[in-house]
């Protein structure tokens, strides 16, 4: 299982997760609430929470490329909405491949 993780400080957080998560609703199941989100993507799934001035995103897939492309899908689209914050994300290795014994 490979994962990344990514804070963003804003003081729009809970904002950015509802209209992510919205966002996607429209293509592939997603959860949300004030302070919490999920994302089922084809490829993994990602989580977000939303606390007092941050916004963290984890992103979770059996394969490398599958983190990769959620993290690229996640920065687009909160560029878009994020636009006059000018947020970025900055994506850290928070799990590596596990192998089962």
């Amino acid at each position: 299982m490979y994962a990344i993780t990514a804070r963003a400080e804003t003081e729009f957080a809970s904002k950015y997760l509802q209209q992510l998560c919205k966002h996607f609703a429209h293509k592939v199941p997603s959860t949300y609430d004030e302070t919490s989100g999920k994302v089922e993507f084809p490829m993994g799934d990602c989580t977000m929470q939303a606390t007092s001035g941050v916004l963290t995103v984890t992103c979770h897939s059996e394969e490398r490329d599958g983190v990769t492309q959620m993290g690229q899908i996640i920065d687009k689209h909160l560029e878009r909405f994020a636009w006059k914050e000018k947020l970025e994300l900055t994506w850290e290795n928070t799990e590596s491949a596990v192998q089962e014994a």
